[in-house]
């Protein structure tokens, strides 16, 4: 990355009641069910190269973001399952209208106490200038959609209330 005026990094917790499993798993193996957990902000992921849960693989959000919607095409750059980790690097989007790069990493850990666990989101990026916001409110968007997905996940959890067929992937999920 070039100056570090244009360099950034930033980071958020989110304490979560699932499983770091559990949690990992819908952004590594079911990212396409997302949608079904805060449908007001992502509208769907698809896979275009590779697999699910597969270092390499390509996929492409759509999503809704400060009222804007937007996509965003990324690369599964990373995936560690032993630490619940994956790595996000944008390849084509909306974000890099505003940025040379973008890398968004999520681990989920278990919590030092009690069940649940504790999400930590971070986002490394370099804006295209110095006119360029930090993405904060990206960063609040990727923070309320985990809230989101645990109350989704902890639901399952508790023994759902009925099961859906998804338009987008004609597949099954339980809400």
């Amino acid at each position: 990355m070039a100056s570090s005026a244009l360099t950034g990094k930033i980071e958020a917790d989110v304490e979560i009641k699932a499983s770091p499993g559990q949690f990992h798993e819908m952004f590594t193996h079911k990212p396409h069910h997302v949608h079904h957990t805060c449908y007001d902000k992502i509208q769907g992921c698809d896979l275009l190269e590779g697999e699910w849960g597969k270092v390499g693989t390509i996929i492409s959000w759509r999503y809704v973001h400060d009222g804007k919607a937007k996509v965003s095409k990324q690369l599964v750059e990373a995936i560690d399952p032993s630490k619940n980790l994956i790595t996000f690097r944008e390849i084509e989007g909306d974000q890099l209208k505003e940025y040379k790069s973008f890398v968004a990493t999520l681990q989920a850990s278990p919590k030092n106490k009690g069940s649940g666990s504790i999400v930590h989101w971070t986002v490394e990026y370099e804006k295209l200038h110095h006119g360029i916001a930090h993405p904060e409110t990206l960063l609040q968007f990727l923070v309320d959609a985990s809230k989101d997905i645990d109350a989704h996940l902890t639901n399952q959890t508790k023994g759902s209330i009925k099961n859906i067929l998804c338009p987008y992937c004609s597949t099954t999920t339980t809400t």
